[in-house]
């Protein structure tokens, strides 16, 4: 990773997952600017995105895919308000989805991976194949799969300080000198 930025590639298609990767990715970048977005949409080169029907798929659509990907990623940067500048850019290529977004996590050294999961079981994964799966398989950086939560809220027991009458006593350390590992500390035994 380089010091002053990481390039963080994320898989969106305009569906709920590929939603819960794009929040997953905006909310990284809110807290840490030095990440660099590249939110990647990728046309099955047979059939349109639901969202943005065509009759043809080719460059034209592509680059109306890009924009409305630009249009999307700007409306929820608008939702949450910062003081920080975030930097994006937007790739649809045609092809197969897992395949091209690790093209594009190549061509950008991708430091971080964000896609979403269908949450496909059985034999419906079995015959459509899982993106998320294949891009955790081949990828040569870490894969964060974003889903929605699910789990219900949980109130966490609040914790309080108490005064402890107990003598604290430091852990044992340990130290590395002339190739040696010293397995005790120099004021041994113990009180």
């Amino acid at each position: 990773m380089s010091s002053t930025t990481s390039q963080v590639v994320v898989g969106f298609d305009f569906t709920h997952s590929g939603r819960e990767a794009l929040y997953r990715a905006i909310a990284l970048a809110t807290r840490a600017p030095f990440h660099v977005l590249h939110f990647v949409c990728v046309i099955d080169p047979h059939s349109a995105i639901p969202a943005l029907p065509t009759h043809a798929i080719d460059y034209a659509y592509a680059d109306r895919v890009q924009r409305a990907i630009a249009d999307e990623v700007e409306l929820e940067l608008r939702a949450r308000p910062t003081s920080v500048r975030i930097h994006f850019n937007v790739h649809a290529r045609i092809g197969k989805a897992a395949d091209e977004i690790l093209s594009v996590a190549r061509d950008v050294g991708a430091d971080l991976i964000i896609v979403g999961s269908k949450g496909l079981t059985g034999a419906r994964r079995l015959v459509l194949g899982s993106v998320s799966e294949k891009v955790v398989r081949e990828a040569g950086c870490t894969v964060e799969v974003a889903r929605a939560k699910s789990y219900d809220h949980v109130d966490l027991l609040e914790v309080t300080e108490v005064e402890s009458h107990h003598h604290f006593i430091e852990p044992h350390r340990y130290y590395y000198e002339e190739n040696r590992l010293s397995f005790r500390p120099d004021d041994w035994p113990l009180p």
